[in-house]
């Protein structure tokens, strides 16, 4: 039994080494498809890697400023808790920092719309080609856009228009923009990818401004808001309680108009302010390099297995 055992085993090996030369013939026959496939598809990697644009990354990190980790409208949240329950009403608790407010606001369509607009951005967001690193200018696409008379000239189907739309353009921005949480500190990461190193740090750092300057002025106009509203519910209200509740009410929004109009950093305060990159994060040229060549090497094998099997070069 033992020996039927042995000479089973050695059939089975006998079997794999006629398997493995069967193939290693396959392959070797084949050896001109797979080497044209493999240096096709080589080839096309680089041309394709080659046409594709560096692309820089410049970010910031920013810490929440001392004052916007609280709700928003806290103090004058907390007040009203007060003045509520004198006639009975829940206000509830459900509030938002100013720092999840500051992010949602950076990332919304009407914030980069008027960012876009009042910087004149559109250009740079959809026909920025590559970088002249030499003159440190962005190249446009000729056919997008002409740079000397300052119009766009693309062609382009239904949905689009000829000058990109606000929903266009806050795509293309979206792609760009990254904001990302750190979940160990709360501090943020605010990056910009763009094919122009100067204009990628331009606008990480044009941001931080324009959202800081955006969220004090809202609160800066809530607080102006309040100031009249509470005024004139203290000029008729009789009840002491609520006189007092409404003066600290009023003293709350007097402080929050002082603050926002002497700090400069209201949401955002920058700990490692951008820089221009001196080195691209993609294209990946070396990963899709290789990754051609293998996609070349596999269907040049496939091809030769398929010709073989077709013409019975395997043995059943």
């Amino acid at each position: 039994m033992n020996n039927r055992h042995l000479v089973c085993s050695d059939d089975d090996i006998y079997d794999k080494e006629i398997n493995f030369l069967q193939l290693f013939k396959v392959i070797w026959k084949g050896k001109l498809i797979i080497l044209l496939s493999t240096i096709a598809f080589s080839l096309l990697a680089v041309v394709y890697a080659l046409s594709l644009p560096n692309i820089y990354r410049s970010e910031a990190l920013l810490a929440p400023a001392e004052h916007a980790q609280s709700g928003v409208g806290s103090s004058l949240g907390g007040q009203l808790g007060g003045l509520a329950s004198l006639a009975g009403v829940n206000l509830g608790s459900n509030q938002i920092s100013k720092v999840q407010l500051a992010i949602a606001t950076l990332q919304s369509r009407a914030f980069v719309k008027k960012f876009v607009d009042k910087y004149s951005l559109l250009p740079d967001l959809i026909a920025a080609e590559s970088w002249d690193a030499s003159t440190g200018k962005v190249q446009y696409d000729p056919e997008l856009y002409d740079e000397q008379s300052k119009e766009w000239i693309r062609e382009v189907s239904f949905p689009r228009t000829v000058i990109p739309s606000d929903q266009e353009a806050y795509e293309s921005f979206s792609d760009m923009l990254r904001v990302n949480v750190l979940p160990d500190n709360g501090m943020i990461v605010l990056s910009i990818e763009h094919v122009s190193p100067l204009v990628a740090e331009r606008w990480v750092s044009l941001l931080i401004e324009e959202i800081n300057k955006e969220i004090k002025e809202r609160d800066i106009k809530d607080s102006h808001e309040y100031s009249e509203y509470l005024a004139k519910e203290l000029e008729v209200t009789k009840v002491a309680e609520m006189q007092v509740i409404l003066n600290n009410l009023l003293e709350e929004q007097a402080k929050t108009v002082m603050f926002a109009s002497v700090r400069n950093e209201y949401v955002f305060k920058v700990i490692d302010p951008a820089l221009v990159p001196e080195s691209k994060v993609a294209p990946k040229r070396a990963v899709i390099c290789v990754v051609g060549f293998l996609i070349g090497l596999f269907i040049g094998v496939s091809i030769t297995f398929v010709m073989a099997f077709n013409q019975k070069e395997f043995d059943n």
